[in-house]
């Protein structure tokens, strides 16, 4: 038995179709076909059931493939601490995130772990909270920028920054004026309970964020437009079609005359962003620079912010 045919049971597995297995491969369907059928010889089980139209899994290559899966995984982390333990600088990694953080965070902290670490390839995958949960279950992504909760028990996380959530609402709202004092008063989230909000999709965390608050505070909130673009959200507020809750990181650097304004939410809630990984899954010191690079550049950011706030009041 090879490793090269495990990865072949597995994408055929995966495809349920042996042509498409075999182009992902970069072999020949002939030779996936031969390949497969001296795997089942020497193990004795059919793993595979072919009909003309399909391909399924039988019972004995359910338990194989979940076998395999595990292999590979071990041999892939078995790769990454030879490496580590060469110092090798040279890599690839594979990040998911979601769209405000993509939006907002990586472009504070990708250029910083460039310059500190040049040779490491890093591939940005931007998803919704469901998919990026997938994805990095199945090790097709290294991590994720998460915020919790996370869904998925296969993952495990490391807390990497807290950020509070703010409320964004017309320049011509009520409330605005709210946000005139040098010291903004803070919003009563019951208070809000009348009001057309206006979210991400379902299927983003942040949009279960509002949900989860407004149900804390005695009401499910009357959503009347949905995005998946926070600066979609943020233009209709601003626009006057409603109001949102938004992490505070967007309600910074607004280049645009027609904005928000943003206020203080009485309870003071946070969001807590994680990086996500695949529980078990060897976490190479490409992944440990990333995460320490984050969390430095973060704190860094906030305290650059607490102190223009503190000189422009």
């Amino acid at each position: 038995m090879e490793l090269r045919q495990l990865q072949y049971a597995l994408q055929i597995a995966i495809d349920k179709n042996f042509s498409r297995a075999a182009e992902k491969l970069h072999i020949a369907q002939p030779s996936l076909s031969q390949q497969l059928s001296k795997l089942e010889k020497e193990i004795g089980v059919l793993l595979f059931q072919r009909t003309t139209n399909s391909v399924e899994v039988t019972h004995a290559g359910s338990l194989f493939v979940e076998k395999a899966q595990k292999i590979l995984d071990m041999v892939e982390q078995l790769k990454q601490e030879m490496e580590d333990i060469s110092q090798m600088r040279k890599g690839r990694l594979v990040v998911g995130s979601l769209p405000i953080t993509g939006a907002h965070v990586l472009p504070l902290v990708l250029p910083v772990f460039q310059q500190r670490f040049p040779e490491i390839d890093i591939v940005l995958v931007e998803e919704t909270t469901s998919n990026l949960e997938h994805l990095t279950a199945s090790g097709q992504a290294d991590i994720s920028l998460l915020s919790l909760p996370l869904i998925d028990d296969a993952l495990a996380y490391e807390p990497v920054i807290e950020e509070e959530i703010v409320l964004a609402v017309p320049p011509h709202h009520p409330l605005a004026e709210y946000a005139a004092s040098p010291a903004p008063v803070p919003v009563d989230i019951a208070l809000l309970q009348n009001e057309p909000f206006i979210a991400l999709k379902k299927g983003q965390g942040f949009r279960q964020i509002t949900v989860e608050l407004c149900s804390d505070a005695g009401f499910m909130p009357r959503i009347v437009f949905e995005s998946s673009n926070i600066e979609t959200v943020q233009s209709l507020v601003a626009a006057g079609m409603g109001i949102a809750m938004v992490p505070h990181m967007v309600s910074r650097g607004r280049w645009s005359e027609l904005a928000p304004v943003y206020l203080p939410l009485r309870s003071r809630p946070y969001r807590t962003l994680v990086v996500a990984y695949k529980k078990g899954r060897y976490l190479s010191k490409a992944v440990e620079a990333f995460m320490e690079t984050f969390r430095e550049v973060m704190a860094a950011d906030e305290a650059q912010t607490y102190t223009e706030r503190s000189s422009s009041s």
